[in-house]
């Protein structure tokens, strides 16, 4: 296991703390990571835009974490109601869909025949 040192400069991507200090954060690879990442002209910089990239794409729910809190699962059932997660029939992703919407969306596809 390799530890690799990451300097964050707080601010850039982080209104509510203050600007241009940096932070030293330490985490652990595997050895194979730690030879491509030593490889990198700029690692730092590589690593702080894939942190920064991954946090613009949390799951809004539950922040990243994976479970929901009591709450939010209470939340979450209240949504689910009238909202389902299905596949999206062009790019296969799962989305979340409108029982509304879906009901309009069938209804013009069974006009349109």
């Amino acid at each position: 296991m390799i530890i690799i040192l990451l300097s964050i400069t707080k601010g850039r991507h982080m209104p509510s703390i203050q600007k241009n200090k940096d932070e030293v954060i330490t985490f652990k690879v595997e050895s194979q990571l730690a030879e491509i990442l030593k490889r990198m002209p700029n690692r730092s910089q590589f690593i702080r835009s894939a942190i920064l990239s991954s946090l613009d794409h949390l799951c809004p729910l539950c922040q990243g974490l994976g479970i929901l809190t009591p709450d939010q699962k209470r939340h979450w059932q209240e949504f689910a109601e009238h909202h389902a997660v299905r596949e999206c029939r062009e790019c296969g992703s799962v989305v979340l869909s409108c029982d509304a919407r879906d009901q309009v969306e069938e209804k013009r596809s069974a006009g349109a025949q």
